[in-house]
């Protein structure tokens, strides 16, 4: 009886069945830069807020044709991704076109704040200014993390 009420909880209140720490142990040797917990919750609010106002490209093959047609945005990609070779090419993409890109721990959290019930590798976040603020935000914290070598 307790079980059954603890996904449902978790859904209510739009938090991961396993916590930040638990998925960290499932992420693949690409994962940097990794997102800590508080920017990947500020990601998810602006992922959730851009999937309202449909200004998002989920999916690999998607967010590769759009940033190669030059669209601007935030990049995040799951880190527990296998295999590799899905998305590698990714991260080497938005470094070229000067697009700043995170790792989360989750993909199943990733679709989750796009409003599907499928898990996805990666999402790009356009900007909008309706959640501005968010984004900028976003944006920010992202950018500032550090690439890697």
């Amino acid at each position: 009886m307790a079980r059954e009420k603890q996904p449902e909880a978790a859904e209510a209140e739009g938090t991961p069945e396993r916590s930040y720490r638990e998925q960290l142990e499932f992420l693949n040797p690409i994962a940097q830069p990794l997102a800590s917990r508080k920017l990947t919750r500020k990601l998810y609010k602006c992922i959730r807020k851009a999937a309202k106002h449909k200004q998002i490209r989920r999916g690999v093959k998607e967010v590769q044709k759009f940033i190669n047609k030059g669209e601007k945005g935030i990049a995040v990609l799951a880190g527990d991704t296998l295999p590799i070779d899905v998305y590698c090419h990714i991260p080497i993409m938005c470094e070229d076109r000067s697009l700043p890109y995170a790792y989360v721990p989750s993909k199943s959290d990733l679709g989750a704040a796009a409003g599907s019930k499928r898990p996805t590798c990666v999402i790009l976040i356009k900007p909008h200014e309706e959640y501005q603020e968010t984004y900028d935000e976003c944006l920010e914290e992202v950018a500032a993390l550090p690439l890697p070598l």
